[in-house]
């Protein structure tokens, strides 16, 4: 049985390049604007994924290692949120519905003994989970800036009513931010049947039964709703309050 899913030869670097300046094409036909982010995105990918294979071998041995490797990993979610909600400023707000979100679900299955004090078992989870609560963030952060530039007069309106401003915004915000949601929902909804998420593949090829591997990825699944639905909270919170906005909403604000 062959020991992973793909072929590894030439052939395979010229489909990643292929596919790479596909998706960039049809990005840059359909008007989108993202056509250089997509070969960056590709490129920083391949180079990224090539360092980690090279060095996870000597991370997972060490539990300080690991932790440091997390905590990269939480800094990393963070700048890249914080980019996209507030384009800069004081983006570094962002750490906290991804730190908040992601680390008390691990430190939670650590405690509970479902996920043993190893290198090799916590690193994959908890960097599910980080991306997990990072998109949450990057989703809801977008939505609710979006929203409340506008629909600006709504909130001037809220507050002309009496409202607090914490609580006019979150008016205009919550319901589109909480779409954020959805991607987790409709995987979790349809696992098994439309897909079958990384989690569960990997079980399964490094050699555990059916069953085993199903466990595994509810398990994966099921946390990660619970890390974005904190990571959501906590994302249209800062919001509300004006830590995690733009410099010119807040300004406004």
């Amino acid at each position: 049985m062959p020991s992973t899913m793909l072929v590894v030869g030439p052939k395979l670097g010229v489909a990643l390049v292929v596919l790479t300046l596909v998706a960039a094409a049809v990005v840059t036909l359909g008007k989108l604007g993202h056509g250089r982010q997509v070969i960056g995105a590709a490129i920083r990918a391949a180079i990224q994924l090539g360092a980690v294979s090279m060095l996870i071998a000597v991370i997972v041995v060490s539990l300080w290692a690991t932790a440091a490797f997390v905590v990269l990993m939480c800094a990393v979610a963070t700048v890249t949120s914080g980019r996209r909600i507030t384009g800069g400023g004081r983006g570094w707000w962002a750490g906290a519905p991804i730190v908040g979100g992601s680390m008390l679900v691990v430190a939670g299955l650590l405690m509970a003994g479902l996920v043993p004090p190893r290198g090799i078992a916590i690193i994959p989870v908890a960097g599910i989970l980080i991306g997990g609560a990072m998109t949450a963030t990057s989703l809801a952060g977008r939505r609710a800036v979006d929203e409340l530039t506008s629909r600006r007069g709504e909130v001037e309106a809220a507050l002309a009513l009496g409202l607090l401003p914490r609580d006019a915004v979150l008016l205009v915000c919550r319901p589109a931010a909480g779409q954020a949601l959805i991607p987790a929902l409709d995987q979790t909804r349809t696992v098994g049947l439309v897909t079958l998420p990384g989690a569960f593949v990997g079980v399964l090829l490094g050699g555990a039964s059916p069953l085993a591997a199903g466990v595994t990825q509810l398990v994966v699944l099921v946390g990660l709703l619970a890390v974005e639905a904190v990571a959501v909270v906590l994302t249209v919170e800062l919001v509300a309050r004006g830590c995690l906005q733009p410099t010119m909403s807040r300004a406004g604000h």
